[in-house]
């Protein structure tokens, strides 16, 4: 993956925790195929595809006065000095690293080895080298088997979701950072993962073969009554357009239903061509990094017409809360569900002496109405918790007929 990118991930409670596989894929993701964030106009088209036509927009202005580092983040200068003064003496500097962005009250602020960095980084382009497992954080250190990949080792063996994960390859699991459970469960497609699990109460291991997977991250299908589903798993490279072309190929009259829920988020840059697709121009969202106002813009040409409802619900992180703030404070389109995860900072990426990668985390995002994501979410126009599709397809029924 060529240069490193910033990010927006999410936190580890099993319910909204599914493996910080996707942390990083978000974390590795919004400006990712060219950078960074302060790379702007590179990072305005990092991970869009298609003609330049559709290519959102980014815009700048001067950085505050003495602009201050945000409280709860960690200084970038500390980390790279004892990440420095640790190889110096021999010692790990990812270790020494993470010791400073640990005190400093950084929330979503991590480090990352090459190899780690290196295999979320294909997480990007919707494929990974792995078992096919979700981990996520439950009570007292546990890790536990929160999703499978379809089709994939993991879901061939039998594995649930709910089992308790003990040790990877004789590694004890219990009370790691998720990030380096995930580690161990990477490796060369072909090669042996030896898991031990708890289910029920009952110890068992399984013993799987890593492979390359790939998950598919747009998906369309049609309900009766004219109502087109589009879901969107998170945004890894090309999805964005894809929403597009799923938006351009709907049945004429069809209403639009944009499945968000559970979508951990990922290439903001793909959210924002995302929007294009209901959106004729105008602002999406507005963030600052290090006191650098930016702003990110639909391109023109977008479906403005067609019913549209957003599914959302506590697993909708990140990017796509940012796309579901963009319709709902541009009336675009009517949120339907329950509130949203209320991740809306921004990470920027520094390589350390080592080679490792510390995500630190620099400013915020705001939807064009001015709200701020970050640890509030987005409150749906409708509330529905169960039965959430149902009550969307009877929003749509009262937003009229496309043409």
């Amino acid at each position: 993956m060529p240069g490193l990118p910033a990010r927006c991930p999410r936190p580890r409670d099993l319910r909204r925790g599914a493996v910080l596989t996707w942390v990083f894929l978000v974390a590795v993701g919004a400006a990712a195929s060219t950078g960074c964030w302060d790379r702007t106009g590179a990072a305005a088209t990092a991970g869009a595809t298609g003609s330049a036509a559709v290519l959102p927009s980014v815009r700048t202005s001067a950085p505050a006065p003495q602009a201050s580092r945000p409280a709860g983040t960690a200084d970038r200068e500390a980390v790279a000095r004892a990440a420095a003064e640790a190889v110096a003496e021999g010692k790990s500097g990812k270790k020494a690293a993470q010791e400073v962005v640990s005190r400093s009250g950084d929330r979503w602020g991590a480090v990352y080895d090459q190899g780690e960095y290196a295999a979320f980084a294909e997480d990007l382009d919707g494929r990974w080298t792995g078992v096919g497992l979700w981990a996520g954080r439950g009570r007292g250190g546990r890790v536990e088997v929160e999703r499978l990949q379809p089709g994939g080792p993991a879901a061939r063996a039998g594995l649930r979701a709910g089992d308790r994960l003990l040790s990877v390859d004789g590694h004890a699991v219990t009370g790691l950072a998720v990030a380096d459970v995930v580690a161990l469960l990477r490796g060369a497609a072909g090669t042996p993962a030896v898991l031990c699990l708890s289910r029920d109460g009952a110890d068992f291991t399984e013993t799987l073969r890593r492979e390359q997977l790939r998950a598919e991250p747009v998906t369309v299908r049609e309900l009766p009554g004219g109502i087109t589903v589009i879901k969107v798993a998170s945004f890894t490279r090309g999805s964005g357009e894809r929403v597009r072309a799923a938006v351009r190929a709907a049945p004429a009259g069809a209403r639009l239903m944009l499945d968000l829920r559970g979508n951990p988020g990922g290439l903001v840059t793909e959210a924002v061509t995302a929007a294009s697709a209901f959106l004729d121009g105008g602002l999406v969202a507005t963030y600052d990094v290090r006191g650098t106002q930016r702003a990110l813009y639909a391109a023109r040409g977008g479906d403005t017409t067609r019913p549209l409802v957003a599914l959302v619900d506590s697993g909708t992180m990140s990017a796509a809360e940012l796309l579901t703030g963009a319709l709902q404070d541009r009336g675009r389109a009517v949120a339907v569900g329950t509130r949203t995860f209320g991740k809306g900072s921004v990470q920027m990426p520094t390589r350390l002496p080592d080679g490792s990668v510390a995500e630190l985390t620099v400013g915020t995002y705001r939807t064009p109405g001015g709200r701020s994501l970050d640890g509030a979410g987005i409150t749906p126009d409708v509330p529905a918790d169960e039965g959430a599709e149902e009550r969307a397809r009877a929003v749509l029924g009262g937003l009229g007929v496309g043409p």
